[in-house]
C-alpha cells in the first residue's frame, strides 16, 4: 500500500477548514469541504436550459485498441448546464454497450467530489474515472499517469493547448495526474441598462472602470457588485485574476513562491477600495450559486462568471438575460488575465480496476467533444483545436437564441486572456493545496473587512503558501 502520509494531512487540513466554517456560522448544509458549490440548475434539473435551433453534430466511433469487459464506474459533478448531463448520461452507456462494458454514472454537486476523491483514496476502492472542474494536482502520489492518453489524443488531433497541458501535466515529475480535454472561459457579466447610464454601455474594460462604474451604480441605484472573498472557486478565480492583472502571481515560472510583492500588496488594497464603495458583506460567505443567483434575479451589476448564468437567465427571466452582457478580462497597471473557469480534469485513482475502459473511454469522449460542446450548451471549450471546428461559427450565431445572435462571439478570442490557475507556472501539487484550501480568496478578505492591513495579510499568505510549497517540494513533487 502507497504512503498516505500526504493523505492525511491534506484530509485533516479539510477537516479543520470545515470545523472552523461550522463554529462561524459560514458552512450550509450543502456547503464547501474542500471547493465550490453548484451552480443554478445543477443537479440534472431540466431548469435553466436554452434550447438549440439547429442540429446536434453527429457523432463516431473509433474502435479500441483493446478488448474490453467488466464493469466502468465513473464519478462527476453535475455540469452547470443540466443538458450536458441530459446528453453525457446516455451517450457514455451507449459506448458502453457497444464495447462490452457496463458503465454506470454518478453525479454529485461538485463541492463533494475532493472529499469523495479522498475518502475512496483513502479506503483503496470506489470509481474508475472521476472529473472534476478545477486541477486535481495535490491528489498525483495516487492516481495513474495518463501521458499515454494524452499522447494517443495527440497524435489524433494534433497539439493539446498550453493552457490544458499546464492544468493536467507536473513539469517536475512528467506526470500527467489528470487528462484535460476541455475547459471554459470566466469573462465578465454585466447588466447594460445599469452601466450604459454610467457611461460605459459596453461595460468596463479595466479594473479602474469597474470601481468607478460600479460605484456609482452602487451609490445611484443601489445595485452591489458579487465578486466574492470567500471558500468557493468563483472566488478563488476573480482573486486569481485581479492578482494577476496587477502584476502579482503566487509562484513564478521557476516554481518559486513569489506572493509577497508590492504588486500584491496593490491587488489587495485595490480589491479593499473596490469592496468598501461596490460590494456588501455577502460576499465574504457566497457559494458558487450566489453570483449567478444575485445576477439571474437582477440584483447584481458585474459578476466574474461563465456563461451558465446567462443560460439559466433565457429560460429563467428572459428579461434579465437580454439586458446581460459579456467583457474579457479586466486590464490592470500590467496585464489583463482571467483563470480559466473551469478545467476538466479527469483522473483515474491507482485503485481503478478497469483502467483499460477508463482510457479508451477518454478518448471516445474527446473524439466527440462537438457534441459535447453543443450539448452544454457552448460552455465546454476543447482542448484540442480541430475537434469542434463549429465552435467560432456557433459563438458568431449562437443557436441557444442569444439576442443579438452574436453576444457570445468575443469567446472566440478567450485564450488571449485566458490561464491556468498555477500561472506563469504549472498547476503543480502545491497550486492545487493552494486553490483547495483557499488561501487567496481568505487573502484578500482579510484586508477587506479591516482584520489586517494589506501587508500583513499577504505575509499570512505568504507563510501559509510556503509551508504548502516546502511539503510538496521535499516530496519532489514541486520543481525548483
Amino acid at each position: 500500500m502507497a504512503d498516505r502520509g500526504w493523505l492525511q494531512d491534506l484530509t485533516s487540513q479539510q477537516r479543520s477548514r470545515r470545523d472552523f466554517l461550522l463554529a462561524a456560522g459560514l458552512l450550509s448544509a450543502g456547503g464547501v469541504l474542500a471547493s465550490c458549490s453548484s451552480e443554478p440548475g445543477a443537479g440534472g434539473s431540466p431548469a435553466g436550459t436554452a434550447t438549440g435551433t439547429s442540429g446536434a453534430p453527429e457523432e463516431s466511433f473509433t474502435t479500441p485498441t483493446r478488448n474490453l469487459s467488466g464493469d466502468l464506474k465513473i464519478l462527476l459533478w453535475s455540469h452547470f448546464v443540466p443538458a450536458h448531463d441530459q446528453w453525457f448520461d446516455p451517450f457514455v452507456k451507449q459506448w458502453g454497450d457497444r464495447v462490452g462494458v457496463n458503465v454506470t454514472v454518478d453525479h454529485v454537486n461538485n463541492a463533494e467530489i475532493p472529499a469523495r476523491i479522498a475518502a475512496e483514496i483513502q479506503a483503496g476502492q470506489g470509481h474508475d474515472l472521476i472529473q472534476y472542474i478545477a486541477t486535481l494536482s495535490q491528489f498525483e502520489p495516487s492516481v495513474l499517469d495518463l501521458k499515454d492518453v494524452t499522447d494517443e489524443a495527440n497524435k489524433r488531433w494534433g497539439q493539446q493547448i498550453p493552457l490544458a497541458q499546464k492544468s493536467s501535466q507536473n513539469p517536475a515529475t512528467g506526470k500527467y495526474y489528470a487528462y484535460a480535454p476541455g475547459w471554459v472561459p470566466d469573462p465578465g457579466d454585466y447588466r447594460k441598462s445599469l452601466w450604459e447610464p454610467v457611461g460605459f454601455p459596453n461595460g468596463p474594460s479595466t479594473w479602474d472602470e469597474l470601481l468607478q462604474g460600479g460605484a456609482e451604480i452602487k451609490t445611484s441605484r443601489g445595485v452591489q457588485m458579487g465578486l466574492g472573498m470567500s471558500q468557493e472557486i468563483d472566488s478563488n478565480m476573480a482573486g486569481r485574476a485581479l492578482l494577476w492583472s496587477f502584476g502579482g502571481a503566487i509562484q513564478n515560472e521557476q516554481e518559486q513562491v513569489v506572493v509577497n510583492s508590492p504588486e500584491t500588496i496593490a491587488a489587495v488594497e485595490f480589491m479593499t477600495r473596490l469592496f468598501q464603495q461596490t460590494m456588501t458583506n455577502e460576499v465574504f460567505s457566497w457559494n458558487a450559486a450566489s453570483n449567478n443567483q444575485g445576477l439571474i434575479a437582477g440584483k447584481l451589476s458585474y459578476i466574474l462568471n461563465s456563461i451558465s448564468a446567462y443560460r439559466t437567465a433565457q429560460v429563467a427571466s428572459p428579461d434579465v438575460a437580454g439586458d446581460v452582457y459579456f467583457v474579457p478580462a479586466l486590464k490592470g497597471p500590467k496585464t489583463a488575465l482571467a483563470a480559466q473557469h473551469v478545467m476538466y480534469n479527469w483522473i483515474v485513482p491507482s485503485f481503478a480496476t478497469n483502467a483499460d475502459a477508463a482510457k479508451e473511454f477518454l478518448l471516445h469522449y474527446t473524439e466527440n467533444f462537438a457534441s459535447a460542446t453543443y450539448h452544454s450548451q457552448l460552455y465546454d471549450f476543447p482542448a484540442w483545436d480541430k475537434l469542434v471546428p463549429q465552435l467560432d461559427g456557433w459563438l458568431a450565431n449562437d443557436p441557444f437564441g442569444s439576442k443579438p445572435s452574436d453576444k457570445l462571439a468575443f469567446l472566440s478570442k478567450a485564450r488571449d486572456w485566458s490561464t491556468n490557475i498555477g500561472h506563469p507556472g504549472p498547476s503543480n501539487t502545491a497550486i492545487g493545496e493552494v486553490f483547495g484550501t483557499f488561501v487567496i480568496p481568505n487573502m484578500f478578505a482579510r484586508a477587506a473587512r479591516g482584520q489586517q492591513t494589506p501587508q500583513q495579510t499577504v505575509g499570512q499568505a505568504e507563510k501559509e503558501i510556503k509551508n504548502i510549497f516546502d511539503k510538496w517540494r521535499s516530496r519532489g513533487l514541486v520543481g525548483g
